[in-house]
């Protein structure tokens, strides 16, 4: 969790970089090939900043599904990093 756990929409805690790079190490480590996921606070924004840390999947709420279901599509694009189109 990138966030404290309890209800949706909370802003991503950045100290949990630190904690993803040390888990990815360990992981990285022990060779063995295992999904890092991260949920919480993840946005078009700090989404790339929990990838370079070391994140290979993340669970997005509200940052996915804000503006309706007219939104979906555009909303997960951004999460990419990709234009939306």
């Amino acid at each position: 969790m990138s966030v404290n756990p309890g209800f949706g929409g909370q802003s991503f805690i950045d100290s949990q970089l630190r904690k993803i790079e040390s888990f990815r190490r360990k992981i990285d480590a022990c060779g063995r090939d295992i999904i890092l996921e991260v949920d919480g606070g993840l946005t078009p924004e700090t989404a790339p900043l929990a990838i370079e840390a070391g994140v290979t999947a993340i669970v997005a709420g509200s940052a996915v599904f804000k503006g309706g279901a007219d939104a979906y599509a555009r909303n997960i694009a951004a999460l990419r990093g990709e234009d939306g189109q």
